[in-house]
């Protein structure tokens, strides 16, 4: 199912991918777009790349990029693109970052790609046939408590407008954890989840590009999605939690204090 969608996400994941790691560490144009939210000419360079693949291939489907913003196209099926997650890594030269490319279906997620190009990972699920990394299958880890979970998290661009909670509930993480890391890009860290490198994650405002493909990645490799209340996930819903079965509902609670 969704065969050739998969292998030209794929492809274009690895085009635009290439295109970073051809760029990175070099000298970069980089725009502000807040305070701490930035944007480089290899985001919409990469972007150009993928919607141009997938736009030759699959001329009425919709694309809802990060840069571009939306391409409606009056279809039930779009195409959810991060050209560059981890924007602020790949302009400072730290090599976490990942081009990650999702597909919906009637409002369903069917189909998720992740490529991170320094590391040489790519994460792929397609609804009901699991998850893997370099075509290897994946699994979420079987830590059974919190205090055995190395979890994974992400500051959003507005805490210097309210910093007080959100650290309030990384300091409560901290304390009843292993350990917790904050490395700057989500679709990696939900995809490290499902392969059982951390054992969750708690992030939140954060974008629909984000989160749909390593959510189902997530979900296919056997862990449980969620927003911050423990409700049903969507990648339109602004907050995560994503984890082992077995500790996901550990999070919630944890999260709510």
């Amino acid at each position: 199912m969704f065969e050739k969608e998969f292998d030209i996400a794929g492809m274009a994941a690895r085009a635009a991918g290439a295109l970073l790691k051809e760029s990175f560490g070099k000298a970069h144009q980089i725009v502000k777009k807040g305070e701490v939210d930035l944007v480089t000419e290899a985001d919409l360079a990469a972007e150009t790349t993928i919607l141009e693949i997938l736009q030759s291939h699959f001329p009425q489907d919709n694309i809802l990029s990060e840069e571009a913003g939306e391409h409606d196209m009056a279809s039930e099926r779009i195409w959810i693109v991060d050209p560059l997650d981890g924007t602020t890594n790949f302009a400072h030269g730290f090599p976490f970052f990942a081009v990650s490319i999702g597909l919906e279906v009637a409002k369903e997620i069917v189909l998720g790609v992740v490529y991170s190009p320094i590391m040489e990972e790519f994460f792929h699920a397609r609804l009901g046939m699991g998850a893997f990394l370099n075509d290897k299958p994946i699994h979420v880890s079987n830590a059974s408590a919190l205090s055995e979970s190395l979890l994974s998290t992400g500051f959003p661009y507005d805490i210097r407008k309210r910093p007080n909670r959100i650290f309030e509930q990384f300091q409560r993480m901290v304390l009843r954890s292993q350990g917790v890391r904050r490395a700057g890009s989500a679709a990696i860290d939900l995809c490290y989840v499902a392969a059982g490198k951390f054992d969750g994650l708690w992030e939140e405002n954060l974008k629909p590009w984000d989160t749909a493909a390593g959510a189902i990645i997530v979900k296919e490799a056997g862990g449980t999605v969620s927003n911050f209340e423990g409700g049903p996930f969507s990648p339109y819903v602004d907050s995560v939690v994503a984890g082992n079965p077995l500790i996901h509902r550990e999070i919630v609670r944890t999260l709510q204090g």
